[in-house]
């Protein structure tokens, strides 16, 4: 099996490639859940001003009508105004697009930003809409059937796992 790479390090790497770039109308909004684990991590790293988002997009989603719920829903929670925004859009795994474009649909919804640029641990390749980061940990091939996911260990330490898809 492939030797993933330290999620630590690529947190690490990350934010030290966002700092420059965080302004005073900088926001972060992290998605349920290994999302919001990075962005919660990121957020603090940065030291950040404006309250840190949180955003459970199941219902937006385009197969929400075949899939239905398969987790507890979260609610999603904007604490700061949307409009005129530079938002960074945080997700652990970028994999098909399809979750970042319901991300967008719902940050829509509470407003218009002046930007959004998406924040990802990692890229797995296989996208399905046109959709890229504009930040990236890492890219990483994935073999087919396998999935790709950030972990949380109890002592709060991310880790990257790859394991069967239906696991």
């Amino acid at each position: 099996m492939t030797k993933l790479p330290d999620a630590e390090k690529l947190c690490e790497q990350l934010a030290a490639e966002l700092r420059p770039r965080i302004g005073p109308k900088s926001a972060m909004v992290g998605l349920y859940t290994g999302g919001a684990w990075l962005a919660e991590r990121l957020h603090g790293m940065l030291d950040m001003k404006s309250p840190l988002g949180l955003m459970d997009i199941a219902f937006y989603r385009d197969d929400y009508a075949a899939r239905g719920l398969k987790h507890d829903p979260k609610r999603t929670k904007i604490p700061f105004d949307v409009n005129g925004a530079e938002l960074l859009l945080v997700d652990d795994v970028l994999y098909s697009g399809r979750t970042v474009r319901a991300a967008m649909n719902e940050l829509f919804d509470y407003g218009r930003p002046a930007s959004i640029s998406l924040v990802v641990l990692a890229d797995r390749g296989g996208r399905q809409l046109p959709i890229c980061p504009q930040h990236c940990g890492v890219k990483l091939d994935v073999p087919a059937g396998m999935r790709l996911r950030l972990q949380r260990g109890d002592d709060g330490r991310l880790a990257l796992a790859m394991e069967k898809q239906g696991e």
